[in-house]
């Protein structure tokens, strides 16, 4: 269901999702949207029977690996598919040798990502006139 974005067609399926969610949705202006960073992160694609479903983005910024634009479309929320893609994530970003997570969550997620091991780190700030917490994890702290 989860891959690694290979091609132009995988990464405007990408795009689609977060302008559904953010732009659609939370009211994100594109100029915050889509940023620098589109050309070197790792973006990942959700799709069911070729249809494009939940979508994400991976950076590697020293030793960590930030998880970015994690987002579901609204008719396929609360079946699961946010945390597998959290799940696939973190998985990939441990392949490639990281063990140190971290991500801007939206307040109203942090006990959804804090399922994952994510703990608040920090006062909540504005980013997109939205409410947000950094969380991070540690692997080998996740249970404690």
């Amino acid at each position: 269901m989860f891959k690694i974005v290979q091609s132009l067609d995988d990464l405007i399926k990408v795009f689609i999702i977060r302008g559904i969610v953010f732009m659609d949705e939370q009211a994100v202006p594109y100029s915050i949207e889509m940023d620098k960073h589109e050309y070197s992160a790792l973006h990942i694609l959700g799709e069911i029977d070729g249809e494009p479903v939940a979508a994400g983005r991976l950076r590697f910024i020293k030793d960590w690996a930030k998880l970015e634009r994690i987002a579901v479309r609204k008719d396929y929320r609360k079946r699961g598919y946010g945390h597998d893609i959290v799940e696939f994530m973190l998985s990939i970003a441990r392949e490639r040798g990281y063990h140190k997570f971290k991500m801007h969550a939206q307040s109203h997620l942090r006990e959804y990502y804090g399922a994952h091991g994510f703990k608040v780190a920090g006062d909540m700030f504005k980013e997109a006139d939205i409410d947000h917490y950094l969380m991070v994890m540690e692997d080998g702290t996740q249970n404690q």
